[in-house]
């Protein structure tokens, strides 16, 4: 007898299998069962008769609870109203651990998240997290295989760190023996020596943010792929952004057809990304969005109208907010490029243009409600100018010495970005929150299982 899984289970119809895993649900009653078979790789449905199996196979399918861990055996038969397009006849079935109290009810009409999230260690076997945890997996790998068909070295940076790169306000302080240490917010400074060191390079790895921030957007614990490449400049870290988003995306609707009907998803917008995006100004895209403040407040849309009073709430000339972004994807509904934004509100690493008034960075906002998924830019390479925002910015100059090594021995034009993991996964599923885009959120309020 053949020991398989469920998603190879095509390759054996009409053969008798063996297969291992858990109940995921059951129906019927009297003389038939209608099992719902999970084992990691799919759900099956097991036909048990009684008329077929012996008594005591049959009570055993008839009493065991959700979750029991159990051998089943039987064969495999076509079933074209399956999404498998198979289905077992069992013949056997063997209890490896009888389960009666498994705490989440997976067919409740209105999910408690915060329960589920509570049991975060157990909620995950559920289909719908389980496919977007497999939408996951999918774009993390995309992500890799993307920078490795294009000669980027991975190049790994510390999670401990000495400064802060975003901002002194999200830093979580750890004690480091003697000293104070810094959970990193981005492997974006490091990056920028090994692009020095290999020309172009890959950081991919856990970053964190101690924001105070109860949307649906925000982690204080995230993942963030950073590549960082010398002699590239402003247009080039657009290109490549672009190219990285199609490239990810196509892989999914590619390569989770299953996974996103089984969270039905709309992929409409998805099958239309294609780059180059619409690259837009900022003063340009605050003019828009002073024209859809106007329209959002008169229309008749509930939504609209309350997203109307937050548009622009940080001011004209300030960083875009959330309310901001959605409002732009909602108008150009696809990815779009905003780029030049007032110096004063970037990192003290941005380059400033020739005027001297805006940076030359770029934030990739995406469509339907996700915001901002990608943000990055040219790095200001001349040291007298780095060495003076540094002093602007109120960073300790000790912390950042090695990095303004970097303008002193060989100082080149070079750029990349950051693109959150989380909230790229949030935008192809579809899910509501970017907590359900990681296996285990950490969020303000949350910090286990």
């Amino acid at each position: 007898m053949n020991s398989v899984t469920v998603n190879n289970l095509k390759q054996y119809v009409d053969q008798e299998v063996e297969l291992k895993g858990w109940l995921y649900n059951r129906r019927g009653s009297g003389k038939l069962l209608f099992l719902q078979f999970r084992d990691g790789t799919g759900v099956v449905q097991v036909v048990v008769s009684k008329k077929e199996v012996p008594e005591n196979v049959f009570e055993d399918a008839k009493r065991i609870g959700i979750e029991s861990s159990v051998i089943i055996r039987g064969k495999v038969s076509k079933d074209d109203r399956s999404t498998l397009g198979v289905e077992i006849h069992g013949s056997d079935l063997q209890i490896i651990q009888e389960v009666h109290d498994y705490p989440i009810q997976i067919t409740e009409d209105v999910p408690n998240i915060d329960k589920l999230l509570d049991m975060r260690h157990l909620w995950v076997r559920s289909k719908r997290p389980h496919a977007i945890l497999k939408v996951r997996s999918e774009v993390v790998q995309a992500i890799r295989d993307f920078y490795y068909e294009r000669g980027f070295v991975l190049y790994d940076a510390p999670v401990f760190t000495p400064a802060s790169c975003e901002g002194a306000s999200t830093l979580f302080e750890v004690p480091y023996f003697d000293q104070k240490g810094y959970l990193t917010q981005s492997g974006q400074l490091y990056g920028e020596t090994g692009a020095m060191a290999f020309n172009k390079v890959v950081v991919f790895g856990p970053t964190f943010r101690a924001e105070k921030s109860k949307t649906r957007r925000h982690l204080t614990e995230f993942w963030m792929v950073e590549p960082e490449i010398a002699f590239l400049e402003l247009d080039g870290i657009m290109d490549l952004a672009e190219e990285q988003i199609q490239y990810v995306v196509g892989r999914a609707l590619e390569r989770c057809k299953n996974e996103l009907a089984e969270l039905e998803r709309d992929t409409t917008i998805l099958e239309q990304v294609s780059k180059p995006f619409p690259r837009v100004h900022y003063e340009e895209a605050q003019k828009v969005l002073v024209q859809l403040k106007d329209e959002f407040a008169k229309s008749d849309d509930p939504e609209k109208q309350k997203l109307a009073e937050n548009i622009l709430k940080n001011g004209l000339g300030d960083d875009l907010g959330a309310a901001d972004e959605t409002a732009l994807g909602m108008h150009y509904k696809q990815c779009i490029c905003i780029h030049h934004y007032p110096r004063a509100v970037k990192a003290f690493y941005m380059k400033a243009d020739e005027t001297g008034k805006y940076a030359m960075g770029v934030d990739v906002i995406a469509p339907e409600g996700v915001g901002e998924i990608v943000g990055g830019g040219q790095r200001e390479d001349d040291l007298a100018v780095l060495e003076e925002q540094i002093k602007k910015h109120n960073v300790p100059p000790e912390s950042v010495g090695w990095y303004v090594d970097l303008r002193k021995y060989g100082s080149i034009p070079h750029g990349g970005f950051g693109m959150g993991v989380e909230r790229c996964v949030q935008w192809i599923t579809g899910c509501t929150h970017v907590r359900e885009a990681i296996p285990f959120p950490r969020t303000i309020y949350r910090l286990t299982p």
